[in-house]
């Protein structure tokens, strides 16, 4: 193994390993710490998926910890810290705290934080994150239900999580090329910097960022400068050019989709499915437990499944509506009602024959991905830019795209299904 890499959600593994395997590189993500190494011993990059993104830093950092043991034990050269593109966290963490600790169980002293991700639109300048034309504190992040984005620079919103320092490296430096950006790195760890937010507003950029990371042992980042990475390895004569590194088996089976994320862009795509094909609401203020929950979208679904049909069930509202269910149940307990009914109903639609199962929300993913007890994905075609169809290694044998909230166009789950036909 080359690369080690830790992310702090599940969807966000799943970005992250789909750019890995568009570069060349032979990667599995495992849902959690591996019990053994079994599925990862022909891997060129582990990803690790967590589901530390809201939890509270303490818990974060150890379940981070845990993974860069076991990662440094199977003999990764580099280790990677992958959050979301659009920086979710709180001024309580986890991305400082965690990027704090995997520092110094490392032993070293310096990172870069850039989760700019031009092909979805993410981009940095000045230490600013745009999502398209608009900072990130004027987008539908700033009302997110669990990770609103009010501060659209990184360094403040960095430097507020981190007890360490955080500099800068601008657009006016990464234009000049890896050689420039590394003497940047060099000049800010002279002065006892520790976090460099760097600039990014193309994909070259992210190229020659990567570049620059050669000898980093430690990069934190979206999965955006996972293209940068791979030819690091190549140079050193490590990673051989690999033609198969998408492939993955067929499967056939009826198909679900679930939808727990309340992204503007998930609710755009649960409108247009819902526009002509079977869609159920599963609604937290319904009345009852998960259990009932998953029960009554499952008896609404009967026919689709029965026929062999796609469906979706989602509870994607409006942040209105999600703002009165918090209200009315309290945040972490609608949050945790929501994720235990999608992982029974998950549990039931494959008992039922289900084998090709498209996931929107990282944290709906986590659940449903735990709730199924698949332990390691194979990492195949690209759906939409960040998203592609995976492979459950080991007991299940059905294909899963795991889709952040915020990706996709708006007629993804029909092209997702489309292409795994």
């Amino acid at each position: 193994m080359l690369l080690g890499c830790i992310a702090d959600d599940f969807t966000g593994a799943t970005d992250l390993a789909n750019m890995l395997v568009r570069a060349g590189m032979r990667t599995v993500q495992t849902i959690g710490v591996p019990r053994d190494a079994t599925a990862t011993k022909n891997a060129d990059a582990i990803v690790i998926a967590l589901k530390t993104r809201t939890l509270p830093a303490g818990d974060a950092i150890a379940q981070s910890l845990a993974a860069l043991a076991w990662l440094r034990s199977a003999g990764a050269r580099q280790f990677y810290f992958k959050y979301c593109s659009t920086f979710d966290s709180t001024d309580a963490g986890n991305i400082g705290p965690v990027a704090d600790a995997l520092l110094d169980a490392l032993g070293t002293p310096f990172t870069i934080a850039c989760p700019a991700f031009p092909a979805n639109r993410r981009t940095i300048y000045l230490g600013h994150l745009f999502v398209g034309d608009v900072l990130l504190s004027e987008s539908s992040m700033r009302d997110h239900p669990l990770t609103p984005m009010r501060d659209a620079s990184l360094v403040r919103t960095l430097g507020r999580q981190t007890r360490r320092k955080v500099g800068l490296v601008p657009w006016t430096v990464v234009r000049n090329g890896r050689k420039a950006i590394g003497a940047c790195f060099d000049a800010l760890a002279a002065a006892g910097v520790s976090h460099a937010v760097v600039d990014a507003l193309e994909d070259a950029d992210l190229m020659e960022i990567g570049a620059a990371c050669a000898a980093l042992p430690l990069v934190t980042a979206g999965s955006g400068i996972a293209l940068g990475l791979p030819q690091n390895f190549r140079a050193a004569g490590l990673l051989p050019e690999r033609a198969d590194a998408a492939l993955l088996p067929e499967v056939r089976g009826p198909a679900a989709i679930l939808a727990g994320s309340c992204s503007a862009a998930t609710r755009a795509q649960v409108a247009r499915w819902a526009e002509s094909r079977p869609a159920v609401a599963l609604d937290p203020l319904a009345g009852g437990d998960a259990a009932a929950l998953a029960a009554k979208a499952l008896a609404a679904v009967e026919a689709e499944l029965s026929a062999g049909r796609p469906f979706l069930v989602y509870s994607t509202a409006d942040s209105a509506t999600v703002a009165a269910v918090q209200q009315r149940l309290g945040r972490d307990q609608a949050a945790a009602l929501v994720e235990s009914a999608f992982a029974l109903l998950a549990q039931r639609l494959v008992e039922r024959g289900v084998r090709r199962l498209v996931v929107a929300g990282g944290e709906t993913a986590g659940a449903v991905v735990q709730a199924l007890g698949i332990e390691a994905l194979a990492i195949g075609r690209e759906i939409d830019p960040g998203v592609p169809w995976t492979g459950a290694l080991g007991r299940q044998t059905m294909l899963l795209a795991l889709k952040s909230g915020n990706f996709g166009g708006v007629d993804f789950f029909s092209r997702a299904l489309e292409m795994a036909q």
